[in-house]
């Protein structure tokens, strides 16, 4: 698959090229966006789960092919261009790393009166 499929289909099209990949990789090659080999390495699953994030923000539905497409490439680069700047432990895209951080509630010892014991 080629950059060049991304501006001759349907704009759902993309999204079920997208959907079909298997690897990273191929969304950078439909895109036609260029990556480090390097950093996709360590952070493809946070660069992939964050363009989602943002695909989730964006409205693809009656937009011509080439718009859309357009569109997934700014989203897949701005993704990436955040793990660029940042690690994926600074982002914190999945919820086991932002649990890490979060603030421990400290559990309430539960109180039983000597009265309700029988």
């Amino acid at each position: 698959m080629t950059a060049s499929l991304a501006t001759t289909t349907e704009p759902a099209d993309i999204i079920g090229q997208l959907q079909r990949a298997g690897s990273a990789e191929e969304f950078f090659q439909l895109l036609g966006v260029d990556y480090d080999p390097k950093l996709l390495n360590v952070a493809r699953l946070h660069i992939l789960r964050r363009m989602g994030q943002y695909l989730a923000g964006e409205d693809l539905a009656g937009l011509p092919a080439e718009e859309a497409a357009a569109r997934c490439k700014a989203v897949l680069e701005r993704a990436y261009a955040d793990f660029v700047a940042s690690s994926p432990l600074d982002q914190r895209v999945f919820k086991v790393l932002k649990d890490a951080v979060a603030p421990k509630v400290p559990r309430k010892a539960a109180f039983v009166s000597l009265d309700t014991l029988k």
